[in-house]
Order: C-alpha cells, then structure tokens, then sequence
C-alpha cells in the first residue's frame, strides 16, 4: 500500500542517492557508490530514518529484475555461448578457493563444522544483479570479458544454489541428499533447455511482427520476463536469472530495430532511474556493527579472503584459457561484487537455524549472529569496492602497451 511514509521515504533515498551519486560521478567514480553511501548514511547504520519495509523491498527487488531484463538485452546469447567453457573455468574457479578460504577463516575463528562450510558458501557467492549494474556503467557488458563475467555469475549461482540446498540437507539429516542434488542439476537443464527452445524458436515468431514502439512492445517484454522469472523460481533459481534470459528474447538481430530501442529505453529509464538506487540503498538495511575485538578482526580477515579469493580463483580460471595477467585481474575483480544473494542465502540459513534448534536436532546455530553480520558486511564491502577495482583494473589495460578488445567503449565512456 502506498502510503506517505513511504512516499516520503522514496522523496529521501532518491534525493540523497542522486546527489551522491552526482558528486562520485564528478569524481569520475561509478553512481552506484553514492547509492550505496546513501543507505549507510539514511540507514541503521548512520542516521536510521530509513529503515526496511516490506514496500521498499519489493521496489528493490523490482529494480534487480528490470535491470537484468535490460542487461540481458544488450548482451548477445551467441557471444554468451562462445565463452561458455572460459565462463564455465572462471565460475570454478571463483567458487572453490573463496568457498575453502571461508571455510578455513571461520575454523580459524572457533566456528563449528558446519557454520564454517555456511560461512564458506557465503564467501562464495558472486551477485549477478550487481555485476550487471557495474559492467553496464562502465561498458564492459558488451566485450568478451563482460560475458565471460556475466556467464561465470549465472554459473556461480547455480554452484551457490546446489551447494545451499546440499548444506541444507547435511545440517537437517547429517548426510547429504544425492536425490536432492541430481533433482536440482534436473530442474536446471530442463529450464535452460526450455530456455533454449522459447529462444530461437517461438519468441522470434512474435518479436519479428511487434511494429507499436510503445504500451504493446513493453507489455510483451514484461510478459516474456515475468513467464521466464516464473519459471526460474520453479527450476529452483532466482527470478533475476530468468530475467536476464528473457531479455536474451528480445536482441536487436530478431526485431524492428525502433522497437528494441524503445524497449530498451524504458527499461533502462525504470530501472536505472527509480528502482536501482532503491536497490543499492536497501542493501544497508541489514548492516549490523558489533565494536569488538574479534568481530572486527574476523570481518576484515573475511573481506581480505573473500576479495582475495574471487580474484584468485577466478583469475586462475580465465588464464587456463590464455587470458593476459590483467585480463584475469579484470574477471576476478569483476566477479567480487556479492549483495542481494548473499543475504537472501544467509537469511534461508538463519531461518532453518532456528527451526532445528527449537527441535534440538542441532544443539549450535548454523550461523551465530556475528557470523551473519560478519557476512552481510563482507558482501556489502565487497559490493563497494568492485567497481572501483573493476576501474583500476580497466584503466591498467588499456594503457598504449596493451590491447584489450573493450579499450573503445572505455574510452568511448570516458571521453568528455
């Protein structure tokens, strides 16, 4: 219900996230950082004027759906499935080390068995919604990096979701289902199989005819999103994955090229104008600051091995495919960014935790409170640092000495 508390909530963060999103971009800095700032400063953290409800969620989820629904849009499925096999070794990669780090960090930090392995799999975790905000602002979604990137996130999900629902049973039964895992691996073929099939058979049958750049083309974007999203949930995955697949639908190659820029434009418009700084600002919502000692040294210790981790795991991943030093360094600090993810993994954990300690089938909880905290930290760190890294790492490579096939649209970004 709208209400004027929450109209006068959205009046704050967008006011506060467009003016500090004004100021980092001054500073050549990407806006989501002044969005992110602005929760901190709005939110528990700081102020505490804003403060989650259930209407500022929903906009926050809206805005992660629209924003891979354009993403998708503007990447090109067959780029997608050229690199799958690098994406594929990135994703590895970028899952095992920060999963056995995690692990070994918690352990180091008197974390039970299993706390340490949910700990493991929180570190593991790359935000997909959040890597396609990053590589949108910068121009890098559309080179050979960003769909390896890009593909790599969608794979790390699937890892997170089977290495969840594996924990899950382990924590429940003290044995892992292998019924369960083979049913998951089932869901998801059969989704991306189904995929594939409304793809390249049945939705370019109805693109091709769409000819009203307005109310008609966007109803149908939104059905294809919405029907996908359905059936990303019910394969076991996020909606956003489902979202991004539907915007795969309506690429610019099958369709009335007016009609995909209107699409496009209005979803651009909706997402990155209303709905992401939602997103980006509701992510302090959760921040929780405990001032001791080893809270603090075992956050840091932490956001050290998860960042170290991606990088690493996931720069090992693309070099087995000859990418340069500073190829691989882009694709680790671009897996970094965690977010939306991490928390939804970290409260389903939390939530079972509770049910089993009411029934005494575990006698310590699957995650302690600082062990949560520790990681809705990490993730928004790890948030806010990827794309100043990402940055960095971009304008490393694309000194005169080097030649990296997204150094045009860089500098096409850059240039006044």
């Amino acid at each position: 219900m709208i209400t004027p508390e929450l109209i006068l909530t959205l009046l704050l963060i967008l006011a506060v996230a467009w003016i500090l999103g004004f100021i980092f971009s001054r500073f050549g800095l990407p806006v989501m950082l002044g969005e992110l700032l602005a929760g901190v400063i709005l939110g528990p953290p700081l102020l505490g004027i804003v403060n989650a409800s259930p209407g500022i969620e929903m906009l926050a989820e809206l805005g992660i759906f629209f924003v891979m629904f354009h993403t998708g849009m503007e990447m090109d499925p067959k780029e997608l499935l050229e690199h799958i096999r690098p994406s594929l070794s990135v994703a590895l990669g970028g899952f095992v080390l920060p999963f056995g780090l995690g692990y070994l960090t918690a352990r180091v930090f008197g974390a039970t068995d299993l706390q340490s392995l949910f700990v493991g799999l929180g570190v593991s975790i790359t935000a997909i919604a959040v890597q396609a905000v990053i590589l949108n602002a910068m121009r890098i979604n559309r080179t050979e990096l960003g769909h390896i990137i890009i593909g790599a996130a969608i794979a790390d999900d699937i890892l997170a979701l089977i290495g969840l629902s594996t924990l899950l049973s382990l924590a429940e039964t003290g044995a892992v289902d292998i019924l369960s895992v083979l049913t998951i691996l089932l869901k998801v073929i059969a989704f991306f199989g189904l995929t594939i099939v409304l793809g390249q058979f049945v939705m370019p049958r109805f693109t091709r005819r769409l000819a009203d750049r307005g109310r008609k083309a966007f109803m149908f974007a939104m059905t294809a999103a919405l029907l996908m999203a359905y059936l990303a949930e019910l394969a076991g995955l996020h909606l956003i994955i489902g979202a991004f697949l539907a915007g795969q639908f309506v690429r610019k190659e099958i369709m009335d090229k007016d009609v995909y820029e209107a699409i496009a434009n209005q979803f651009f418009a909706i997402s990155y104008g209303f709905l992401v700084p939602i997103f980006f600002v509701s992510l302090s919502f959760h921040l929780h600051f405990f001032w001791e000692g080893s809270f603090l040294l075992f956050t840091f210790v932490l956001i050290v091995v998860a960042v170290l981790g991606k990088l690493v795991g996931c720069g090992l991943g693309a070099s087995i495919f000859r990418f340069g030093f500073w190829e691989s360094t882009i694709i680790g600090f671009g897996m970094n960014g965690r977010g939306a993810v991490e928390l939804v993994v970290a409260t389903v954990v939390l939530k079972l935790s509770d049910k089993l300690m009411d029934a005494k089938i575990v006698s310590d909880p699957l995650l302690t409170e600082h062990q949560f905290s520790a990681l809705v930290l990490m993730a928004f760190v790890t948030t806010l640092i990827a794309p100043i890294s990402l940055k960095w790492s971009v304008t490393k490579t694309c000194l005169p000495v080097e030649k990296a096939a997204f150094c045009q649209l860089w500098d096409e970004k850059t240039s006044p």
